[in-house]
């Protein structure tokens, strides 16, 4: 029995009460513990299949020694390559923990009571989670075709709405809007909105209608903000370093919201050596594109149909009208995929694509399981 004091729910911020948090998936060796399996892999939450870059190591290595410093409070180096690589000013580049942590600093300097956000749905959670924290109400536009609804998303926008988050590619459906789309919604959406454009998964994407939007919007004196990650095709998921461009006033309030050390020594330097190596980004963008076209073929073969087309390192697949047991099921095999309650999708799941070995895997799981049903 704790000793501790009991707190009342009214102790608490209201806004709190109905909030869901995110929920991350189990850690591998957990699974293996739990379940007694001899090898699990995890095809759940969308990380690259692949460590960190050589040159990430290697910067990783040489930070090592200097540890028991405090990282740059302002990342400077990083932050001065970021601009110099998209060609944008040094104060037009704010950081996070990820770009999840970007999402929340722009939350807490933008949205209070009263406030609205307007985004797709079933979409990234972090959107909806931050925004309802800080006291606003999230307004959730279904997706068309699995695909972002632009019109109708602007069609949702009241007097309220300061934030329209757009996922592009959306994740959990893994899917895009065109550039003739985008060129669209930007003619209607009131001036006094702020336009998210979530591309954390950018650098997956080589369909040729895909727009970069800092080049496109941002650069071009749209009210946008855009967001990157080092998470994904980097492999720098466990370091959570993410970024934004954006005007520099907004850019400067979020720094009023982030914490003094956010990104960390060694997420700083991994990050920085990353954007030296154009050939390894390059064959991890084409290891990715033959992986989803197979994970593709596996899914059809067993008769779930991803939706699509899909352009990032997932893919989003409905299995009936409660995922989860499809999910346990896959779980006793050995193999971690991703249920989609927390996106607003209950019925579906979404499988990140794997190393070859691993997405060979997951098709004999997958066909163990329709042996079982047949049975």
């Amino acid at each position: 029995m704790s000793g501790f004091a009991e707190l009342s729910d009214s102790f608490f911020r209201s806004s709190l009460a109905d909030l869901r948090p995110y929920e991350p998936g189990k850690p591998v060796e957990e699974v293996q513990r739990e379940l007694g399996l001899e090898r699990v892999i995890k095809l759940a939450s969308n990380e690259g299949p692949f460590g960190p870059f050589p040159e990430a190591l290697q910067a990783l290595a040489a930070a090592s020694g200097e540890l028991n410093r405090y990282p740059d409070g302002g990342a400077y180096r990083l932050r001065a390559a970021l601009a110099e690589k998209h060609g944008v000013a040094f104060e037009e580049v704010a950081l996070g923990a990820g770009a999840d942590g970007v999402i929340d600093c722009l939350s807490q300097a933008v949205l209070e009571a009263g406030d609205e956000i307007v985004c797709g749905w079933p979409s990234f959670p972090s959107y909806v989670i931050y925004a309802r924290k800080a006291g606003a109400t999230a307004r959730t536009v279904p997706l068309r075709d699995h695909r972002y609804d632009l019109d109708a998303l602007l069609d949702a926008v009241t007097p309220q709405t300061k934030l329209v988050y757009v996922c592009h590619p959306n994740n959990p459906t893994g899917t895009m809007n065109t550039r003739a789309e985008f060129d669209a919604f930007f003619e209607r959406v009131p001036e006094r909105v702020l336009t998210v454009i979530d591309q954390a998964y950018f650098e997956y994407v080589e369909q040729p209608d895909y727009p970069d939007a800092i080049e496109e919007y941002a650069k071009a004196g749209r009210r946008v903000f855009v967001l990157r990650t080092f998470s994904k095709i980097y492999g720098l998921a466990g370091l959570r370093v993410g970024y934004g461009i954006g005007a520099a006033a907004l850019v400067s309030a979020l720094g009023k919201t982030r914490r003094a050390f956010d990104v960390t020594a060694d997420a700083q330097a991994a990050a920085l050596a990353s954007l030296d190596a154009p050939s390894e980004l390059e064959r991890r963008r084409a290891v990715n594109a033959e992986g989803r076209a197979a994970l593709e073929r596996t899914l059809r073969e067993h008769g779930l149909p991803p939706a699509g087309p899909a352009v990032a390192n997932f893919l989003y697949a409905e299995v009936g009208e409660d995922a989860r047991p499809f999910f346990e099921a896959l779980l006793r095999l050995g193999v971690i995929v991703r249920p989609l309650h927390g996106f607003g999708a209950p019925g579906a799941v979404r499988i990140t694509v794997g190393t070859p070995e691993e997405n060979a895997l997951l098709g004999e799981a997958l066909s163990r399981l329709a042996v079982a049903d047949v049975s």
